[in-house]
């Protein structure tokens, strides 16, 4: 007997809709702080209002008399319970009750808890604090920051990566930039507000809040709680807007489980649009040089990226794009250099592609800037520097379909009818400019596991405790199991969202599609693989067919030499009525341990750079055009253009809202988004929609989405490369190329707002 390889049989997924569509738009899906509790009571922050120093007091008297108060924890409460750790499964090592400490503005001084939301906000607007307050740093070219290099301070970045002798190439070069760039802060608006539920039931704890990582934050929480983990539930089976935000755990949690056990009630705690501004994470504030040296036919011979970002004092947190953007081309040599700095601020975090975004931006403005030195076309000027192994160790990549992209991305949005002269194109009022970026982003999986229950009349149950975050991971997982057993689409449940269920990885790093689809492909395949065995059993109903090979399709068996049988007299023949199959996948290269630190909680990341053998990427080529009036310098981006490869593509309608999500975000980037900081007190100005600038569907006009097929069987089981992330990397630097082309300006530090125009 043999068994059909795994591969797909097509590169591209059907385009379904999401199993859980209706329920969303119908407002029947339970987010976290939806769910019905009995007995609730209400909990609200109080926070600080300096951003550095100490608490002399904290003054509750007041607070105390509000009626409905049941019990306010503050600072002292939490000396029982263990200090929050910063890493992949914690936020910040700042434990804000656990000490007088004050590290940032915004920091955690109380929790109210009332019989009513009402009371507990009147109550937590009451609480006042005394403090010895100290001179903050508010972050870049403030008194009293703290640099040190990045390198080492993280599992994430290793190593500031260098090929060849830089200075030496750079000194020979005939052509020669050396620019700087940055960007600013900018925080997470998701439409669910932060929050979370607990509910103790004697000595076993459920908390119920928008996690992507509830296997986790169930050992995290277990840890600075000191209980076993087998008592605690970490429930999330819809999250509204993540991208990062609700990937590590805050210390809030257990703040909240420990004011429901001290009140022996259910807590709910929402925190308000301003309060997450310094309680949750945000995108770091980052600056770079670039210098890159080229030869006059346009090959470069030289590049270097130097990257200085802002962290809080106690927390070393690394964006390191320099892993990405020193691989990206065919350099020739490569220095680069990353250095935290340690400002008076809550710690950042991750944000929707974090590394790339930022680095990114700045390579491809920088290379942008080298193909008008140069005298080239930018596209061109990338294709001569396009790489037939990485630059840094040698490898291959496992797949490269750059070019491609930009091949079908520049026909689709006419870039050949662009003029390349500064200020030639015009439309009336309106200057007229057009440019393109490259998007990158590393192709990883992590360890994850999956339960698949098919039972005789072809219902099929997935369990997985992975997360909907909004990219339609319960819907591809459905796809994968329908495939893979012959099944019709609506005979298959999807279970996510729930530590009680088989363990997954963080839903971040682009991995949840890889990750579950591979799990969920191995426990199919076992099942098949018993089905299979019965099948062609002496007494099975497809007897004499052992070396035929067998498929499931429209619930039958179906074997190469014309014979078939239904699903249902395989399981006759077995005497059973469901076949389960647990499933665990881990990635290749993954360590001996990487399985078992799936149950502790951990993500063990495989992909991107960290593979011996080869470089695991996904690309894209976006190309926008900007219109500016010549009298206003109001600024419009009517058109983009994307097109990306990212191997195996589960479903082409959940892909492309990714990709339109990111690139509508990566506007925003360009344009809009960006939170102020009052550097004399280390404090966020703009902390709501009103200021918070953000883009929506109205910020463009035509926006198309291409997908480039690509088959690569060297990234994981499922052939899939992650794209949610992709999207939005390469859209902040192609707007300002286009802006550019426009005005002759050029304007390396984002947002590009009007008055940069005007000057």
């Amino acid at each position: 007997m043999n068994q059909a390889a795994p591969a797909p049989k097509e590169n591209m997924g059907n385009p379904v809709p999401r199993i859980d569509a209706r329920l969303k738009v119908t407002g029947q899906a339970g987010y976290s702080a939806d769910l019905p509790t009995a007995n609730m009571a209400y909990g609200a922050l109080a926070t600080s209002s300096i951003a550095k120093g100490s608490i002399t007091a904290v003054r509750l008297e007041r607070a105390r008399k509000v009626p409905g108060v049941l019990d306010i924890v503050s600072v002292g409460d939490m000396d029982g319970i263990d200090k929050p750790k910063f890493g992949n499964t914690g936020a910040s090592s700042i434990a804000p009750l656990h000490d007088k400490a004050i590290f940032h503005d915004g920091q955690i001084i109380a929790l109210v808890v009332a019989e009513t939301f009402e009371a507990a906000e009147e109550a937590a607007a009451l609480i006042r604090a005394d403090y010895a307050e100290e001179t903050p740093s508010a972050g870049f070219d403030s008194r009293g920051t703290e640099m040190e290099p990045a390198a080492g301070k993280s599992p994430l970045f290793k190593e500031d990566v260098k090929a060849g002798d830089f200075d030496a190439a750079y000194a020979a070069a005939a052509v020669k930039i050396d620019e700087k760039y940055s960007t600013p802060t900018q925080h997470h608006n998701p439409i669910e507000l932060f929050s979370t539920t607990a509910v103790w039931q004697g000595d076993q704890l459920t908390v119920y809040e928008p996690s992507q990582n509830v296997t986790g934050w169930k050992a995290e929480l277990a840890r600075q709680l000191k209980i076993d983990p087998a008592n605690v539930r970490i429930v999330s089976p819809y999250v509204g807007g993540a991208f990062g935000s609700k990937g590590p755990m805050t210390a809030r949690t257990a703040i909240v489980a420990v004011a429901a056990r001290r009140v022996g009630r259910p807590v709910r705690c929402v925190v308000s649009r301003i309060q997450a501004y310094g309680t949750q994470t945000y995108r770091a504030e980052t600056r770079h040089r670039i210098r890159i040296g080229a030869n006059q036919d346009g090959r470069i011979t030289a590049f270097a990226h130097e990257g200085w970002e802002v962290t809080s004092r106690p927390d070393p947190y690394v964006v390191g794009g320099t892993s990405a953007t020193g691989r990206m081309y065919d350099y020739g040599s490569v220095l680069t250099h990353v250095s935290l700095v340690h400002a008076d601020r809550n710690t950042p975090g991750y944000m929707r592609s974090p590394p790339e975004t930022p680095y990114v931006y700045a390579l491809e403005n920088a290379m942008d800037e080298m193909a008008v030195a140069l005298g080239m076309d930018p596209v061109e000027f990338r294709r001569v520097n396009e790489p037939q192994k990485e630059p840094i160790g040698g490898k291959p990549f496992s797949s490269r379909s750059l070019v491609k992209c930009y091949d079908q991305a520049a026909e689709a949005f006419g870039w050949s009818k662009r003029e390349a002269a500064v200020g030639s194109m015009r439309d009336g009022d309106w200057l007229v400019g057009m440019g393109c970026a490259t998007a990158i982003y590393p192709t990883a999986a992590a360890p994850c596991a999956a339960r698949v229950r098919l039972t005789t009349d072809g219902e099929v149950r997935v369990q997985c405790g992975s997360h909907e975050i909004g990219t339609g991971v319960r819907t591809v997982a459905a796809q994968m199991a329908a495939e893979r057993l012959g099944i019709e689409m609506d005979k298959v449940s999807v279970e996510m969202g729930d530590s009680a269920l088989p363990p997954a990885p963080v839903s971040g790093g682009s991995i949840s599609t890889a990750s579950v689809c591979s799990a969920v492909l191995k426990a199919c395949d076992a099942v098949r693989a018993k089905l299979f065995a019965a099948a062609v059993a002496e007494a099975g109903p497809l007897a004499g067919s052992g070396n035929a090979k067998l498929e499931m399709s429209q619930e039958k068996i179906v074997a190469d030499n014309g014979k078939s049988a239904k699903l249902s007299d395989v399981f006759k023949t077995m005497q059973i009525g469901a076949i389960e199959e647990y499933a665990e996948f881990a990635p290749k290269g993954s360590s001996p341990e990487a399985l078992k630190k799936l149950y502790a909680g951990q993500s063990e990341f495989h992909g991107g750079d960290q593979d011996k053998d080869s470089m695991k990427y996904a690309f894209g080529a976006e190309f926008v055009e900007v219109r500016i009036n010549s009298h206003t310098r109001e600024i419009r981006v009517p058109r983009i253009v994307g097109a990306f490869a990212a191997g195996r593509i589960m479903n082409t309608r959940t892909a492309r809202s990714q990709l339109m999500g990111g690139m509508i975000w990566g506007i925003g980037q360009a344009l809009h988004e960006a939170t102020e900081i009052d550097k004399r007190h280390a404090r966020y100005v703009n902390r709501d929609l009103q200021d918070y600038l953000v883009p929506v569907n109205a910020d463009v006009k035509q926006l198309e989405v291409i997908l480039v097929p690509e088959i690569d069987h060297e990234v994981n089981p499922a052939g899939v490369k992650g794209l949610g992330e992709l999207g939005n990397v390469g859209t902040a630097a192609a707007v300002a190329s286009a802006v550019y082309h426009a005005t002759g300006k050029r304007i390396r530090d984002l947002p590009i707002r009007i008055d940069h125009l005007i000057v």
